[in-house]
C-alpha cells in the first residue's frame, strides 16, 4: 500500500494556496538524502517557503519534494524525502498537519483482521 503522507502534503499545500497563504515545510534536515542550504539549518531541522512566487519547478511527488529557490541570492535546486517532511502549515496562522517521525512509508502491509469470535448464546425459555 502506498504511503498517505505525499498526498496529504499535496492537498494541504492546495488548500493554504487556494486561501492565500504562505506554505510552510518543515524538513527533517539531518536526514542524509536531502539537499538542503545548510547555513539556514537549526537544530538539525529547516523551514522552507513553498510559496509559488518564492520558487520554481515544485514538484510534490510521492517519494519526494523537488524546486529551485534562491537563499541568499545564490540558486539552489532544493530536494528532500518525503519521509524528512515534519509538517506542512500556514505561516500566518500556523494551520497545516504535523507528521509522526515514526511513520512508515507505507510500504508494511495492513495488519490482518481477525474474525470476532461467535458469542455463545443460550435460549432461555
Amino acid at each position: 500500500m502506498t504511503s498517505l503522507k505525499p498526498y496529504l502534503i499535496r492537498s494541504i499545500y492546495e488548500w493554504i494556496i487556494d486561501n492565500n497563504l504562505t506554505p510552510h515545510l518543515l524538513v527533517d534536515a539531518e536526514d542524509t538524502s536531502a539537499v538542503l542550504p545548510k547555513e539556514f539549518i537549526e537544530d538539525g531541522k529547516i523551514v522552507l517557503n513553498i510559496r509559488p512566487e518564492a520558487i520554481q519547478g515544485l514538484s510534490l511527488g510521492n517519494e519526494e519534494i523537488e524546486f529551485n529557490a534562491r537563499f541568499s541570492g545564490k540558486p539552489m535546486h532544493i530536494s528532500t524525502p518525503i519521509t524528512a517532511v515534519l509538517a506542512i502549515y500556514a505561516k500566518e496562522n500556523g494551520k497545516g498537519m504535523i507528521f509522526d517521525q515514526e511513520d512508515g512509508d507505507g510500504d508494511e502491509p495492513p495488519p490482518v483482521k481477525k474474525p470476532a469470535a461467535k458469542p455463545n448464546l443460550r435460549i432461555v425459555k
